[in-house]
C-alpha cells in the first residue's frame, strides 16, 4: 500500500503521502501506522462543515477538512476576522477533538497561503500591512499552485523567492 497522509512527526523523518508503505517503514521504523477509516473521516468532515455553515452560508469546500469561508459580513471593528477564525477553530476542537489551522486574508490565494504557515493548530493573518514582506521572503515552492515541476523551472531561471519573482523583468 501507500501512505495516504503523514503526521507532522512522521514528516520529520521524510514520510509523505503517496509514498510506498515499505519506504515509510524504513524511514520511520518506530512510527505508528493505522489503516484508513473513511467513515470516521466523513463523519468528522460533516461536523466541521456544519460548524463552518453555522458562521456563514458562503462555504467552498476544497477537501474533507479544508474550505474557503467568506465571513466578511461578520467582521466588525470590535470583532476582527482573526477572532472569528479562532472561534471556529475552538468550535471544531470542542465538537471533534481535532485541532485546526486557519488562514485569514482578503483573498483566497492569500488565505490558502496563510493557512499553511502556522501548522499544526495555528492561525496566520495576511493583511495589507504584512503581505508584501511575507510574499517577498516566501520560498517559491511554498506558493500555492507551485509544484515540483514549476519549482524546478523557476530555479532554472534563478527564481527562489517571491522577491526573485517580483524582480524578474521577463520569464
Amino acid at each position: 500500500g501507500v501512505v495516504s497522509t503523514a503526521s507532522y512527526e512522521a514528516r520529520k523523518y521524510g514520510v509523505h503521502s503517496a509514498m510506498p508503505m515499505s519506504q515509510a517503514h524504513k524511514l520511520c521504523p518506530n512510527g505508528y501506522y493505522v489503516t484508513s477509516r473513511f467513515d470516521a473521516y466523513r463523519e468528522a468532515s460533516k461536523k466541521i462543515m456544519d460548524i463552518f455553515r453555522s458562521y456563514t452560508e458562503i462555504v467552498e469546500p476544497l477537501s474533507l477538512d479544508e474550505a474557503y469561508l467568506d465571513i466578511t459580513h461578520l467582521v466588525r471593528p470590535d470583532l476582527p476576522a482573526s477572532t472569528i477564525a479562532n472561534y471556529i477553530r475552538r468550535d471544531i476542537y470542542e465538537v471533534t477533538r481535532l485541532t485546526a489551522s486557519a488562514g485569514v486574508s482578503y483573498n483566497k490565494f492569500l488565505a490558502k497561503l496563510a493557512s499553511g504557515m502556522n501548522k499544526p493548530n495555528g492561525l496566520t493573518v495576511i493583511d495589507y500591512n504584512n503581505v508584501h514582506e511575507i510574499l517577498m521572503q516566501l520560498d517559491i515552492g511554498d506558493f500555492p499552485g507551485v509544484g515540483k515541476a514549476s519549482k524546478k523551472k523557476m530555479h532554472q531561471h534563478h527564481i527562489y523567492t517571491g522577491q526573485d519573482l517580483y524582480n524578474k523583468d521577463e520569464f
